[in-house]
């Protein structure tokens, strides 16, 4: 139910989706006695897409995301293991191709290779099955293994979890996995925005990792007030953001993580 609820009802709040919809909602309007309403909603519409669009609000809605856990302090010494969360893989276009196909966030999966390279006996594993509600049998985890042997990881040292389909069961499933031991110190790799949700959950699953963020969408304090000159890519950081406090909010509610917004302990 959660899973369902979180891929539909949390996909038609999104921005662009829903704004969207409310302008189409007033277009059928304009056909009926309420035509007055539909114009303003029409008119409403309009402006929300040109704010999220243009304007600095993407940054302002992604900045306490991302500034919320610092880089990782390499000084404390070596890791045990490193947990790359999934997303950079599209598993349906890779099935279609039949090779690895990156859609995004592929930061993920070149911070992880180098922290491989860099510390050789530390344990790789990638955690990610399919986060669409309708999908094939395509598994992000099964097109890992060859981008990571392509990057010079050995497959002894990979550990494939490819049935998680959100980021609670990534915690879940890769702690199963992984069967961290006492004193153990394993990495968490996954976007800066999504840091905050993933070390909540994570927490609460009782896996005790280490904050490693990557993949940053906004820079310093310094660029909130920087706007967008193509309408792509406010719309589309702006719906990062909103989604991801829809699920900071969902998960604190549904009692997966012990706080709204996690932060450094």
């Amino acid at each position: 139910m959660f899973f369902a609820a979180s891929k539909t009802v949390g996909y038609l709040l999104l921005p662009s989706n829903f704004l969207i919809g409310l302008g189409l909602a007033g277009a059928v309007l304009l056909l009926t006695r309420f035509a007055r309403l539909g114009r303003r909603l029409m008119a409403a519409a309009l402006v929300g897409l040109a704010i999220c669009a243009f304007s600095p609000l993407a940054n302002f809605v992604l900045y306490p995301l991302e500034s919320r856990f610092p880089k990782w302090d390499s000084s404390r010494g070596e890791p045990d293991g490193i947990i790359v969360l999934g997303g950079p893989l599209d598993a349906d276009l890779s099935a279609a191709h039949g090779v690895p196909v990156i859609s995004g966030a592929a930061d993920r999966i070149i911070a992880a290779a180098t922290l491989a390279h860099r510390y050789p006996n530390a344990r790789l594993v990638y955690s990610g099955g399919s986060p669409n509600l309708l999908h094939n049998d395509a598994k992000e985890a099964d097109y890992a293994t060859a981008l990571f042997q392509g990057l010079g990881i050995a497959k002894s040292r990979l550990t494939m979890e490819r049935q998680s389909r959100n980021t609670g069961e990534n915690a879940e499933l890769s702690k199963a996995i992984a069967k961290p031991k006492p004193g153990e110190r394993w990495l968490l790799v996954t976007s800066a925005y999504h840091m905050p949700r993933s070390m909540g959950v994570f927490r609460k699953a009782g896996f005790p990792v280490e904050a490693y963020p990557v993949d940053w969408r906004v820079g310093t304090r310094e660029d909130l007030f920087k706007y967008y000159v193509t309408a792509n890519d406010g719309l589309q950081l702006v719906d990062i953001g909103v989604r991801e406090w829809l699920g900071l909010i969902a998960y604190r509610i549904a009692d997966r993580t012990d706080a709204l917004l996690p932060g450094p302990q």
